[in-house]
């Protein structure tokens, strides 16, 4: 049986790169959690990101080790090279003179402009709003050459249209799709023209892409595979099995699964199980508006703050009730470590100041509720004013969150909260369907569980995610990254103070602050720090597993080994 390997990027087994293009024929790759979007300006689901990576590309992305690296851009912008200014307040990007689109047309400065614009405008629901913080205008200074300018100085400008969750969509395919009309695009949002090395040929969402290879890719001799097959569905453990057993999948993704089954599975001796440590969590996120259903279009929105779990000693004494070094055992083994942190790396920025949540106290919950007036009742459920301390619970349809699930009521029960626990099919739990009732945007529950992480080595954006007015609510199509609709002036005043900001400690000093803030209010309470844990076949070569970015980002680089 063979070791799971822990290490920043994973085995690319040796192989000569493929001589042209798609002289390897099929690859195959599973994502239990389905796709239902190609356009991750819509969904915030990292199986829509990663998804969409096969096809859109950004200007720059971060590679397996964190490095910041051009994509379709020339060059990385900076004071040095000229392409940062000299006070900070703008950056200029020039584009490679070798990128088409897929239908053959050259990528130009007005393309990127236009995905700026398409992002930032205020009758849409971009999910990526976050990274555009602090632009006030993305110009294009000729074919070629953009300039991003920014409200005063940006010590960190590579936010906007870097990494897989911001790409560049084509202006002519995209222009009708703008404001309030981009859920409508559905051949837009289902088929987008890209750069990337696949373009697709048929998207069923939910269940299955079928990609070609990208004739008009830069490299002639890249993707060295012809076609893919994307399934989308099932769960972690027929996913890990299609690769590591039966042979039937290239890649599998997110294996959210025990270790001795992954140990189990990895002994057919058909592929290897990798992994790695980048900023993911999983995490309860606390609903701090009121999701009655009672309350028709307005539920869920902070029209109506929550009964009870606006009250912090109910948000604290749930977390205080957790036993996180039990999660961490039967969820992940080594590929987890207990965490009190939603920012838990870089080193820099990892807090210690929350390490109190390291230890259940059973007891200290208790008393703080009974402190807080929160009386037990003769069901074994606190109340007071007539409110009940019942929680509905969600999170995605997989076996490690469903034991999570489990022991959590039971922890609550011990303090006194009854609690209800709910699965949704993680295809439509992460999805952007503004239609649906049942996505984590729209959070008609109380608490709820997922897991995400940040791009790159700096958390200024991600921690931008909980900005004021970023909530999802019908008037943004129910797009939105601050899920618990938390809104703190002090808070956004450290954001901007970050924003303005160059050097480290004192990055590392306000990314600090804003994590424990966000930690001490418990708007949302960490469980465990994921390590990625994938699996590819012994026959795929040039996978190199990366944690900062989409873990396809290098699909063109992929070859079968013979």
């Amino acid at each position: 049986m063979r070791p799971i390997t822990f290490a920043l990027a994973s085995l690319a087994l040796a192989s000569s790169v493929a001589a042209e293009r798609g002289s390897d024929g099929h690859v195959s790759i599973i994502y239990w959690q389905a796709p239902s979007i190609l356009n991750p300006y819509l969904s915030g689901g990292t199986k829509d990101i990663e998804s969409s990576s096969l096809i859109l590309e950004p200007l720059a992305r971060h590679d397996e080790m964190g490095n910041l690296v051009p994509w379709l851009a020339a060059e990385i912008p900076t004071v040095k090279n000229g392409g940062v200014a000299a006070d900070l307040t703008s950056i200029t990007w020039k584009l490679r003179d070798d990128i088409l689109w897929s239908d053959g047309s050259p990528l130009t400065a007005e393309d990127v402009v236009f995905t700026a614009d398409y992002c930032m405008n205020p009758d849409g629901g971009c999910a990526q709003l976050a990274d555009f913080d602090n632009i006030v205008a993305v110009d294009a200074l000729d074919g070629s050459t953009v300039r991003i300018t920014f409200d005063g100085p940006k010590p960190y400008p590579y936010a906007a249209l870097v990494g897989a969750t911001t790409p560049i969509l084509q202006k002519n395919q995209f222009e009708n799709c703008v404001g309030a009309k981009a859920p409508e695009c559905t051949a837009e949002n289902f088929g987008p023209i890209g750069t990337g090395p696949f373009r697709v040929t048929d998207f069923r969402p939910n269940d299955v892409i079928s990609l070609e290879a990208n004739p008009n890719y830069r490299d002639p001799t890249k993707p060295a595979f012809a076609t893919v097959t994307f399934k989308g569905g099932g769960d972690a453990a027929s996913a890990a099995r299609a690769v590591l057993e039966t042979g039937e999948f290239d890649y599998a993704w997110n294996l959210q699964l025990a270790p001795d089954v992954l140990a189990n599975m990895e002994a057919a001796g058909k592929g290897a199980v990798v992994s790695a440590f980048g900023t993911l969590v999983e995490r309860l996120m606390v609903n701090l508006t009121d999701p009655d259903p009672d309350l028709g279009d307005m539920r869920s929105t902070r029209d109506h703050p929550h009964p009870f779990l606006s009250d912090i000693a109910v948000r604290q004494a749930l977390s205080m009730a957790i036993e996180r070094d039990l999660l961490v055992e039967i969820g992940y083994g080594k590929a987890g470590q207990p965490t009190c942190n939603v920012v838990p790396a870089p080193a820099v920025f990892a807090s210690s100041a929350n390490d109190g949540c390291l230890v259940q106290d059973i007891e200290a919950a208790k008393k703080l509720l009974d402190d807080a007036g929160w009386a037990m009742g003769a069901d074994g459920v606190r109340a007071k004013d007539g409110v009940r301390l019942s929680i509905l619970y969600q999170t995605s349809t997989n076996a490690v969150r469903q034991d999570f699930q489990a022991l959590i009521k039971q922890w609550w029960a011990e303090i006194g909260v009854e609690t209800e626990l709910r699965n949704l099919s993680a295809s439509v739990f992460f999805g952007g369907d503004p239609g649906s009732p049942d996505t984590y945007q729209k959070f008609y529950a109380d608490i709820e569980m997922y897991a995400n992480n940040f791009e790159g080595a700096d958390p200024e954006a991600y921690l931008g995610n909980w900005r004021c007015g970023l909530d999802p609510r019908p008037d943004t199509q129910w797009q939105g990254p601050n899920v618990p609709r938390y809104c703190s002036e002090a808070y956004d005043a450290l954001l901007s103070e970050m924003s303005q900001t160059g050097d480290i400690d004192e990055r590392a000093r306000l990314g600090k602050a804003m994590n424990d803030m966000l930690m001490q209010d418990f708007v949302m309470i960490p469980l465990v720090h994921r390590g990625r844990v994938s699996a590819h076949a012994d026959s795929l070569g040039g996978v190199k597993l990366n944690t900062w970015d989409s873990e396809l980002w290098n699909v063109a680089d992929w070859h079968r080994v013979k």
